[in-house]
């Protein structure tokens, strides 16, 4: 086990014409001993490079990488205890499940035949593929190339694991079990771990903490109770959650928020927009719920049952407006809609930097599930 200490990372590549593209730019991030930490953010942002500068299949532009304080910037590959796996697999076609994973230990260390068979066999019994241990690559499912490419990273007892988007090519109900399974493994073993994806439902589920990146910026780290209820900007609280946060522009006026089409809302708290002419509004869908009188009007376009919840979209001026609702809860299109929400749920930005200016208050937050309607609200 290590920790990784990433300090002031950058990363450019040159392209056509001599030009340069950074890719990671100043990026700071310690992943603690044993820590599942994992970096997400759109495709190009950067986590993928993040993650092979790490490794050592990147040259390093600026910045060092430390394990446990050791700087390994200008290591190569093979001299750090690190062990990836990637999207693809990377099996050996050639090789059956057995050769496969013990390849690596026969070049890498100077174990004897039976020790490595002894520690195949293990890993094996570990990730439930012992009766796969003769057949190849091609004889797997998706699923079981994926046990066997974990096993091979496994077997070598890194002190990092990196894994960049193992689970991607793997269907939802496969990528939901191989998600558990991950994280039972990662504790049981406790080794520190870097983890890649571009799907933020994946990350919040995996992470002991996420760290958000956006065009090679780092842009906040933190669990996924902290960057979904408390986000540093407008990107992290529209990237992070799904459905989506609703964001619109509000003008302001004497403690007021006037938005699109006849939207209001006054503030009991005008301290949040004091100075301010506009700011940028947030509100998750699960913070809406209809009323019958006052609030704010839209007209309802779909609504898709989800079984123990609906969720709502309606047109709101010239945005959408997402609603999660109770599930007897079922607008017909084009029927207008009056909703509201507690000020306790307001996220509001800055609509320049989009810093944020004011995040939900955990302690009163308030979903479809928890409102009780007060007369005149649709129950």
């Amino acid at each position: 086990m290590a920790t990784i200490d990433i300090d002031d990372l950058r990363k450019e590549f040159e392209i056509d014409g001599g030009s340069l593209l950074t890719a990671v730019d100043d990026v700071d991030l310690t992943v603690e001993d044993g820590e599942f930490l994992v970096l997400v953010g759109p495709s190009g942002c950067g986590k993928t490079t993040t993650l092979r500068c790490v490794a050592g299949l990147e040259e390093v532009t600026d910045g060092a990488i430390r394990f446990d304080g050791e700087d390994v910037t200008d290591q190569r590959a093979r001299d750090r205890d690190v062990a990836m796996v990637f999207q693809n697999y990377a099996l050996y076609p050639h090789m059956n499940v057995r050769k496969n994973l013990g390849f690596g230990l026969k070049l890498s260390s100077k174990r004897s035949s039976a020790e490595i068979r002894e520690r195949v066999e293990e890993v094996a019994e570990m990730l439930g593929i012992t009766d796969l241990l003769g057949k190849r690559p091609r004889d797997l499912s998706g699923g079981q190339q994926q046990r066997v490419a974990l096993g091979r990273a496994i077997i070598r007892e890194p002190e990092v694991f990196l894994m960049d988007e193992p689970l991607s090519n793997l269907d939802a109900k496969l990528r939901s079990e191989m998600r558990t399974e991950l994280q039972e493994l990662q504790q049981d073993l406790d080794v520190t771990t870097m983890y890649v994806t571009h799907d933020q439902t994946e990350a919040m589920a995996m992470g002991d903490r996420i760290a958000i990146m956006n065009e090679g910026r780092l842009q906040q780290v933190g669990t996924a109770e902290e960057v979904y209820g408390d986000p540093t900007n407008e990107f992290v609280a529209k990237f992070i959650g799904s459905p989506s946060i609703n964001l619109f522009t509000a003008d302001v006026s004497d403690g007021t928020l006037h938005g699109p089409g006849d939207f209001t809302y006054v503030l009991d708290d005008p301290s949040w927009v004091a100075g301010r002419d506009r700011v940028r509004v947030g509100v998750r869908p699960e913070d809406i719920y209809l009323v019958e009188s006052g609030g704010n009007a839209a007209e309802a376009s779909v609504v898709e049952p989800m079984g123990n919840e609906n969720f709502l979209y309606a047109d709101f001026a010239d945005s959408e407006l997402t609603a999660r609702i109770a599930s007897e809860l079922r607008p017909t299109p084009g029927e207008t809609v009056r909703f509201d929400f507690e000020e306790t749920a307001l996220y509001l930005f800055d609509p320049e930097t989009g810093d944020a200016l004011k995040t939900k208050t955990a302690a009163t937050d308030v979903s479809v599930s928890e409102h009780v309607p007060t007369e005149g609200e649709s129950a």
